[in-house]
């Protein structure tokens, strides 16, 4: 019994100890002195050609929508159907209120009297490139404010998607459907 109770005590004081060393831990806060590094300083500069887990090189066209200056031509992320359907679901929520459910510019603030945004089915921003759609949402334009401090990259793309979408449904031919289906279609 004596041996039982001595046992509990030992562990009992070790567990206190324990306690007591993680309580006083020491560590650095961001360039506060250290004497463990030659300069003396705590913050450590990271490797060269490091980033954060999940991050991206500055210029990589998933954040600027650039490559070598110019807009690219295509979104240069995977484009699958839940892509789309997050675009639309982000289009639904920050876009549709201006340019409309289809595209066109008749949100209920252009209802309203606010100045309409060009319609999406326009020639030119049927012909210009992904790259341009994501810098206006990005940076802004015209009356547009920008929303590149409101919308994660990824769903920016996923917007532009969602409005190449919009595009090929209010132009689309017999050619873009498959000839499996073509025969479900009523001539008009």
């Amino acid at each position: 019994m004596k041996a039982a109770a001595f046992s509990l005590l030992v562990a009992v004081a070790a567990l206190l100890t324990a306690c007591s060393n993680m309580q006083d831990q020491r560590n650095r806060r961001p360039l506060t002195p250290s004497p463990h590094f030659a300069d003396g300083t705590s913050a450590r500069t990271p490797p060269a050609h490091t980033f954060a887990r999940d991050a991206r090189p500055a210029g990589d066209p998933v954040l600027t929508g650039l490559r070598d200056g110019q807009p690219v031509a295509a979104i240069p992320l995977p484009v699958t159907r839940a892509f789309i359907e997050r675009g639309r679901e982000r289009y639904n929520i920050y876009c549709i209120v201006c340019h409309g459910a289809a595209g066109y510019s008749g949100g209920i603030v252009v209802r309203r009297g606010f100045p309409p945004p060009p319609s999406y089915h326009d020639d030119r921003l049927r012909q210009a490139p992904a790259g341009h759609f994501f810098d206006v949402i990005t940076n802004g334009y015209g009356v547009m404010y920008p929303y590149g401090d409101r919308i994660a990259p990824a769903d920016r793309w996923a917007i532009v998607a969602y409005i190449r979408a919009l595009q090929r449904s209010q132009h689309a031919t017999l050619a873009d459907v498959p000839p499996a289906a073509r025969s479900q279609l009523t001539p008009p």
